[in-house]
């Protein structure tokens, strides 16, 4: 039986190599070559999911949903393949989200924060002026430092003061911006809006009346519209 999917990779089996990064050991950044094992009801998956839909890549980048071992036998079969054909002997866990190159049949990297640059960077979505630039250089500090306060206060597990006084400071800045870093959709939303769904339905964020309407706001885009939360 494949064993279950991990959601958080243990630092002796974190792999990251990068596309079109370094001469040893990068990968080309050519269409249709990686497919994207991800998990469903993991956060970070969602945001390479929404990433994916604002980026316009689901026609040249796959995608595999993981559900339970039961339910997608085939995938995880397919992804302990790329797993060992990346690790000698891998005796470790099925860790999605996982960026898979198709050409090798090796696992690229399972560090999500990589995976969502990279995609960002590839050479498809730096020539089309329609596309939302989500990583700005200007912002990427501020990128950074949000996803590691929402990473470590507004979450379900998070303490309540800390995470109570987190949604407080970014319901606040929501009245000056329209976005979560400005006028522009960025990473930074991509972020936001996944840690602020992951607390509950959108009437528990009541209190905070401007983050309860940029979700709702952001519901009604077609790159977040309708994801498995």
């Amino acid at each position: 039986m494949p064993k279950t999917v991990s959601l958080a990779a243990p630092r002796p089996h974190r792999i990251r190599s990068r596309i079109g990064v370094g001469l040893a050991g990068g990968f080309y950044p050519a269409p249709h070559r990686y497919q994207l094992y991800l998990a469903e009801g993991c956060p970070r998956s969602l945001r390479i999911s929404v990433t994916l839909e604002l980026l316009g890549l689901h026609d040249s980048v796959a995608t595999t949903l993981l559900t339970l071992p039961a339910e997608t036998a085939d995938a995880f079969a397919a992804l302990r393949g790329a797993y060992e054909a990346t690790w000698h002997h891998y005796d470790g866990p099925l860790t999605a989200p996982a960026l898979c190159d198709r050409w090798s049949g090796r696992i690229v990297s399972n560090h999500t924060p990589d995976i969502l640059r990279d995609l960002a960077g590839l050479p498809v979505c730096q020539s089309d002026a329609h596309l939302p630039r989500l990583n700005p250089p200007a912002l990427a500090a501020d990128i950074d430092a949000l996803r590691e306060l929402l990473d470590r206060d507004v979450t379900p597990a998070a303490p309540t003061l800390a995470r109570t006084t987190a949604l407080q400071s970014l319901d606040r800045q929501l009245a000056m911006r329209v976005y979560a870093l400005g006028d522009e959709l960025t990473a930074a939303d991509v972020d936001l809006w996944v840690a602020l769904t992951q607390l509950g339905p959108t009437e528990s964020l009541s209190p905070y009346g401007r983050l309860r309407d940029y979700v709702r706001r952001l519901d009604a885009h077609p790159a977040f519209h309708g994801k498995v939360r």
